[in-house]
């Protein structure tokens, strides 16, 4: 493995490693200043999360957005993060803040997948 940048890379420029992703579905809530919007988490990583994009959201890569997630009834996670992919359907987000009492409870809600690398490619 070689790194290029302050990526891994492992085999062609389009190959990368990542922080594993949890396949979780549950409600989430994006928010900026007065504007709100409620979706979907699809996965969630040590590093970040993929939403459901919002239909009437209008962001862009760069911004900054407190993510409210829910999972079950007793847990809330509520962090600051920074809109690093927008697609058509999905908008990826990249922690910026984790406040000191939710990173326990969220390095606990990822168990292992905390700790594991996957493989990914640029579309």
């Amino acid at each position: 493995m070689t790194t290029k940048g302050d990526h891994a890379m492992e085999g062609s420029d389009n190959e990368h490693l990542r922080p594993a992703r949890m396949r979780i579905k549950t409600t989430a809530l994006m928010s900026r200043g007065n504007e709100s919007h409620p979706t979907d988490l699809i996965d969630i990583s040590a590093t970040g999360a993929l939403v459901r994009r919002p239909r009437e959201w209008t962001g862009q890569p760069g911004e900054s957005w407190v993510l409210d997630m829910i999972f079950g009834s007793d847990l809330h996670i509520h962090l600051e993060a920074k809109v690093a992919r927008i697609s058509e359907r999905h908008v990826g987000l990249a922690y910026t803040r984790i406040p000191e009492d939710k990173q326990v409870p969220l390095w606990d809600l990822l168990g292992g997948y905390a700790d594991i690398l996957e493989m990914w490619h640029d579309e």
